[in-house]
C-alpha cells in the first residue's frame, strides 16, 4: 500500500474508531488522521505478533481495515486514559 493510501486508511479508520467509542473526543481531522495512522501501525504490529503474518495488506483487504480500526480504538482508549489522568 502506498503512502497516500495509508493516510486515507488512517483517516477513515480513525473516524470509525471515534464513532464506535462513546463520549466526546477532541480534535479535528488532523488529529483523527494521526490517530488512525498510529492505530493502523499499532494494529499491524500487534496483528503480526499474534497471527504471525503481515496484517496490513492492500487497501481493499478486510483484514487491513479491521486491523487499522482495532488499533485506532486501542490508541483512542490509551489517549483517553492519559487525558483523564491529567484532569484528575
Amino acid at each position: 500500500m502506498g503512502f497516500i493510501g495509508f493516510l486515507i486508511l488512517g483517516l477513515i479508520a480513525g473516524a470509525i474508531a471515534k464513532a464506535i467509542l462513546p463520549g466526546k473526543q477532541g480534535g479535528g481531522w488532523i488529529a483523527t488522521l494521526i490517530l488512525g495512522v498510529v492505530g493502523a501501525w499499532l494494529g499491524g504490529l500487534i496483528g503480526g505478533l499474534i497471527f504471525g503474518f503481515n496484517t496490513i495488506g492492500t487497501f481493499f483487504e478486510i483484514r487491513t481495515w479491521i486491523t487499522a480500526i482495532v488499533g485506532s480504538i486501542i490508541v483512542l482508549l490509551i489517549w483517553g486514559a492519559i487525558m483523564h489522568r491529567r484532569r484528575a
